[in-house]
């Protein structure tokens, strides 16, 4: 009973320890097996464990547990089992590890290109501000501003954004210790631009979180002639591509855990377009004065000062200390050597981001190089002219700037350096003169017509004008200094209501004189310049607006407004020396007064001295001496110049002037050759040319009618067709003939005498010419009293000769015819005279021209004699 009480008690005993190692091995499968391990009762684990392995077969005994329990009888059934079951903890083990070294492996290789290429593609690295905070001896101080975070969305693989948010998450935040940082240029050997020390930093990588970076490095420039060679490709245009390559080695750290050196090498490509280039700068003052030399007490030179301003679109601030520049011009080609003509200096700039910037810069010229002055070759222009000219014109001209050898106290040494060797092209805006010249007059003008001879093309040709030039030019603000005009020359076009009417050639050099007009509260300071012109060509390029002009001086009201559009070339002496401006615009008004009123009438032509050259049949060549009277305030010279004559329409005869110098006022014997010959004029002219000459010889109030012809002026044919159009109407010169009053030295028959007894009368002629014998051939001719009551007919066709001066006919045989009343008027007037008035039919003579003519007599003092 003992027995069996006990034997249940030591079997669930024995099954619970079973249990408790079954429940240890299945929980720690990796640790060794402790089946051979002795237990403290002396009993073995892997007797347990067989016999746990046939505790499954307790519950099929109705009686309770098998009766044989014996150790030794349970050790083959132990090696059954381990043979038929399978060993679960060690699969599981070795397919752990497979996995975790796996993982590990994936690890090692997947995971930090992963991360490398999350860094690269989320990294958001946004500058905020760069201040330059000094300029030191070696480099310069700057501090660097920035925000950085990681942006998750710009990375394009999920796998590699997955990954690295993981990642990232876990770090959280890396640590820098100090860095350098080379930069280098690949395609150039790798020159050194420059390094950068910056200070250990710690930036927060978890995604989402803004990092605010803000430390001071020290970058020192590196390779000089290297940085200079870059410069100057840049700046002519040259540097298509520039690749930046930066390269330092960082040591990392996550909190206190150190993570090793890293080598980082990244480069940064700008093609041409995407280079900073030069900003844009508007020039807000602009100044040019007189300046006594440094070091001279007798000498000025020119100083300049100009104020600059330029937008800064960058995150960067920096104040610029004082600067050094030469500053240099081109020469006469690309070739050249730019000449250098002045220094300068800037004051301290002050650069603040996204905001303006004002730079003020003084110059000094102290003298103009020979080589700035001097004509290029095959050239007449000099750089300085051409300078001038793009300036003038109102274009970009080109300058060049180079820091100066000499740098100045708070100026370091490395800046000058690299400024001395770099030379920078700066546009210089053009300023447009062409409202320079306020005013264009000519004044006490002359005229003179072409020379007949001169060939077509020699200015000799061309009319030519004299006169004062009078201009007055604004003064530009900038110019604070002295002026002083010494010679002037142009080229000018004359314009009338758009057309062009000429070309004034004022090539030559014509000395000058210039004065200063101080501002006034409503106007400007000017300049004045006076200069007398002389007989300079006046090519007319449009006859017809001649004609035009020439018509509206004439009959016109208001004058003529002449528009002129010159080119001017200045001397002026300034203080460093003598400049020529070339090509100043100058563009007015030139207003032409009419002519006074009735100035045609008021010429008064008297014809004196006249000569008989030639005649024929039809024709008398003749020469006489002319006074007229010029009622403009114009003067001319005219070397030779052709009219036709013509009467009532019809062409009668021409005239030709040589050598007339026409002054305003009184012109007085003036030579005149002249052709009579209406038969020019055809039948109807051969009429005229007879009622012509009978008016004129009775006193009556003639007109003829002058105008040029195409060989007027030989040189300019073309203007001579033109101006024939212009059809001028003048008084018939009035003869001027021997007596004591104007009535006298009007009139052929000075008196006439009637003998009563033998009916014959007697006159008393004056002749015109001066060397020429007239003759009458015959006369039929009535006499009359209280112009309607005749008194007496003479009929003679005998020839009469009238000598030069004064003669006496021979007595006419007169045929009275005496009215009622007329002996009374005899008979009282006998002993005295009587105012007769007659008509006439008489056919004269001059050498082998004839013709009859009809004379009208009023108020002829008639003498009665016995």
């Amino acid at each position: 009973m003992s027995n069996l009480g006990k034997a249940p008690q030591s079997s669930a005993s024995s099954s619970r320890q079973s249990e408790d190692n079954r429940e240890t091995s299945e929980t720690t499968p990796l640790l060794s097996s402790s089946a051979a391990t002795p237990r403290y009762d002396g009993d073995n684990d892997g007797s347990v464990r067989a016999h746990d392995a046939n505790d499954a077969h307790e519950s099929f005994w109705p009686d309770g547990p098998s009766p044989s329990a014996s150790p030794r009888a349970d050790v083959p059934s132990v090696k059954a089992s381990k043979s038929k079951g399978t060993r679960w903890p060690s699969i599981i083990a070795m397919a752990l590890l497979a996995f975790l070294s796996i993982t590990a492996i994936s690890v090692a290789f997947f995971v930090p290109a992963a991360v490398e290429e999350y860094a690269k593609q989320a990294a958001v690295l946004e500058p905020t501000n760069l201040s330059l905070e000094s300029l030191t001896a070696n480099g310069v101080r700057a501090r660097i501003q920035a925000n950085f975070r990681l942006d998750g969305s710009r990375v394009r693989n999920e796998h590699v954004r997955r990954v690295g948010k993981a990642t990232t998450w876990i770090v959280r935040a890396l640590g820098t210790e100090e860095t350098r940082v080379n930069v280098t240029l690949p395609e150039y050997d790798n020159i050194l631009l420059g390094s950068a020390v910056v200070p250990p930093l710690v930036i927060n990588i978890v995604e989402g979180q803004t990092t605010a970076i803000d430390f001071v490095a020290e970058l020192t420039p590196g390779d000089t002639d290297g940085i200079r060679m870059i410069a100057n490709e840049w700046l002519e245009g040259r540097l298509d591509v520039l690749r930046l390559q930066g390269r330092t080695d960082i040591q990392l750290k996550s909190g206190l855990i150190p993570l090793g050196s890293h080598t980082v090498s990244e480069s940064l490509t700008f093609e041409a377009d995407k280079i900073p280039d030069m900003p844009q700068y508007n020039i807000t003052r602009l100044r040019f004065r007189e300046t006594p030399l440094p070091g001279s007490e007798y000498k000025d030179g020119m100083g300049a000062d100009v104020s600059l301003v330029a937008f800064n679109k960058y995150p960067v601030s920096i104040d610029i200390p004082r600067l050094g520049f030469e500053v240099l011009l081109p020469g006469c080609s690309l070739d050249d050597d730019n000449i250098l003509v002045a220094t300068a200096f800037t004051e301290t700039v002050a650069v603040r981001p996204q905001s303006n910037v004002t730079a003020e810069v003084h110059g000094l010229v102290r003298e103009l190089p020979e080589s700035l002055t001097r004509a290029c070759p095959d050239s007449t222009s000099s750089p300085l002219d051409m300078l001038l000219k793009q300036y003038m014109d109102g274009e970009e001209a080109t300058v060049f700037v180079r820091g100066a050898k000499w740098p100045l106290d708070d100026t370091p040494g490395w800046v000058a350096d690299i400024l001395s060797s770099v030379t920078l092209p700066v546009p210089f805006p053009g300023r447009s003169f062409d409202s320079l010249i306020r005013n264009f007059s000519l004044t006490d003008v002359h005229f003179t017509m072409p020379d007949p001879f001169a060939e077509p093309g020699d200015p000799d040709a061309n009319p030519k004008v004299s006169g004062n030039i009078v201009v007055l030019a604004g003064l530009p603000s900038e110019l604070n200094f002295d002026i002083n005009v010494t010679n002037v020359r142009a080229n000018a076009d004359v314009f009338y209501k758009s057309r062009e009417l000429g070309k004034l050639d004022l090539r030559r050099w014509q000395k000058a004189k210039s004065t200063k007009v101080d501002a006034t509260g409503d106007q400007e300071a000017l300049l004045k310049i006076q200069s007398k012109i002389k007989d300079a060509p006046l090519d007319v390029t449009d006859a017809d607006v001649l004609t035009d002009v020439i018509q509206e001086l004439l009959f016109g009201k208001k004058g003529v407004l002449l528009d002129i559009k010159a080119h001017v070339d200045v001397k002026v002496q300034t203080v460093l020396g003598q400049l020529i401006l070339k090509d100043v615009p100058a563009e007015g008004k030139i207003p032409v007064k009419p002519l006074p009123k009735k100035s045609i009438g008021s010429l008064n032509p008297k014809v004196g001295n006249i000569t008989i050259i030639d005649t024929t049949a039809s024709s008398v060549e003749l020469t006489a001496l002319v006074n007229i009277t010029n009622p403009t305030p114009y003067s001319a010279y005219i070397p030779y110049i052709g009219i036709h004559i013509l009467g009532n329409g019809s062409l009668v005869g021409q005239a030709v002037v040589k050598d007339m110098n026409i002054i305003p006022g009184n012109n007085t014997n003036i030579a005149v050759r002249a052709l009579w010959n209406p038969s020019w004029g055809g039948d109807r002219g051969v009429e005229q040319g007879r009622q012509l000459i009978s008016s004129y010889l009775s006193g009556f109030n003639t007109s003829v009618t002058v105008r040029t012809h195409r060989m007027s002026i030989p040189a300019l044919p073309d203007l001579g067709e033109a101006l024939s159009k212009l059809n001028l109407t003048i008084a018939a010169p009035r003869l001027s003939l021997p007596g004591e009053d104007e009535y006298e030295k009007s009139h052929f028959i000075r008196d006439a005498t009637f003998h009563i007894l033998s009916s014959t009368a007697q006159f008393t002629l004056v002749s015109p010419f001066a060397h020429n014998v007239l003759y009458i051939d015959h006369v039929n001719a009535t006499a009359f009293y209280n112009h309607t009551d005749p008194v007496g007919r003479i009929v003679y066709h005998y020839p009469i000769a009238c000598p030069p001066g004064t003669s006496q006919t021979p007595k006419l045989p007169v045929d009275w015819s005496i009215g009622e009343g007329g002996y009374e008027k005899l008979k009282n007037a006998l002993g005295g005279k009587l105012k007769l008035d007659a008509n006439a039919t008489v056919g004269v003579r001059l050498g082998a021209w004839t013709e009859t003519v009809w004379y009208v007599g009023k108020g002829i003092g008639a003498s009665v004699r016995l």
